[in-house]
């Protein structure tokens, strides 16, 4: 099984997805030619031509207009949004149009459309360029929203939204475009993943962190360094955060007792917010200290890399908020 990187992960779900099913097709600003911001479309144009990979005019709005209609009518368009902070100039078409479809059609149509859009800091790029968005979508009845965390779930996750009859977020953290991981060579043995099914990525007795996208790894971390002390942290992947896998999390609450939601977006309002609620909800006797969150803080991102290393959150918050539970 060799070792693929994120963005080749993308690159190979979409090429299978296309080869797959004549309906699929692409559309964003420069992933023609150019393969994308990113080259997450990189040779794309070349296998499957014009008609199916197209370069839109510079429009976000005109874009998702596009494929909500595209889709309402039998397609299944992939759209690429640059920048996650730019899903900004479609959320009319998203939220007004794309999740509303099926509920007010009475079930009789649907909008088998993906949006794919990178979020998250780490390249310096600017409070406009650096966003975690997520939480908007996943407050959205009838939206999907995932984000994977390694180059596998990046493909198997993709697969699943283009599968999927009703509109998916893919949210991609540009930060992870080059780590790599194993993807098996056959396309029948890449496995698609289930939406709204998390996993357990490191098992524990004494604390778990919930976490998602590039906070995965940060958890991991501050697992290994809460195990040299002796104290044994479950790290969960949710993988998918609209709808999120609440048995898993309440599974591992009642095994550990102590519970830390980890996210890189802002932590007010945000995905960690919810989970935390529910848990005090359904899982407030299995608690033996307080749920904490670690978040951004409610500013915008700044630009500066020594600002935006302290802006965005890490592995040693996890770990103080891991000791402050545990205490």
């Amino acid at each position: 099984m060799p070792e693929t990187r994120y963005i080749k992960a993308v690159n190979q779900a979409l090429a299978d997805a296309m080869e797959a099913d004549p309906t699929v097709f692409l559309i964003g600003e420069d992933i023609g030619a150019a393969g994308g911001s990113f080259k997450a479309t990189r040779n794309l144009l070349e296998k499957f031509g014009p008609e199916r990979v197209y370069d839109s005019p510079i429009s976000e709005a005109a874009i998702t207009g596009m494929a909500v209609g595209a889709a309402l009518t039998g397609m299944r368009p992939v759209v690429e949004i640059m920048f996650m902070d730019f899903t900004t100039l479609s959320m009319d078409m998203l939220v007004n149009q794309a999740a509303k479809a099926r509920s007010m059609f009475g079930g009789q149509g649907s909008v088998p459309m993906v949006l794919r859009t990178p979020h998250g800091g780490g390249l310096n790029a600017g409070p406009q360029h650096s966003q975690c968005l997520e939480a908007w979508f996943a407050h959205v009845p009838g939206l999907r929203v995932v984000c994977p965390s390694n180059p596998a779930d990046a493909y198997g996750l993709l697969r699943a939204a283009i599968d999927d009859p009703d509109p998916v977020i893919v949210v991609e953290n540009k930060a992870l475009y080059a780590m790599k991981g194993d993807l098996p060579d056959a396309p029948e043995d890449r496995e698609r993943i289930e939406i709204g099914k998390g996993r357990i990525v490191r098992p524990g007795r004494d604390a778990t962190v919930v976490s998602y996208g590039a906070a995965v790894a940060m958890a991991e971390t501050a697992a290994e360094t809460m195990a040299e002390e002796g104290i044994e942290v479950e790290v969960i992947d949710l993988r998918s955060i609209q709808p999120w896998d609440e048995s898993l999390v309440l599974e591992s609450l009642t095994r550990t007792h102590n519970l830390v939601v980890a996210h890189e977006a802002v932590e007010a309002f945000g995905v960690g917010a919810e989970i935390v609620a529910r848990m005090a909800d359904i899982g407030f006797d299995q608690l033996d200290g307080p749920i904490l969150r670690v978040g951004a803080p409610f500013a915008p991102s700044p630009f500066g890399k020594t600002l935006e290393d302290a802006y965005r959150p890490d592995a040693n918050q996890i770990v103080a908020a891991l000791r402050r539970t545990l205490a």
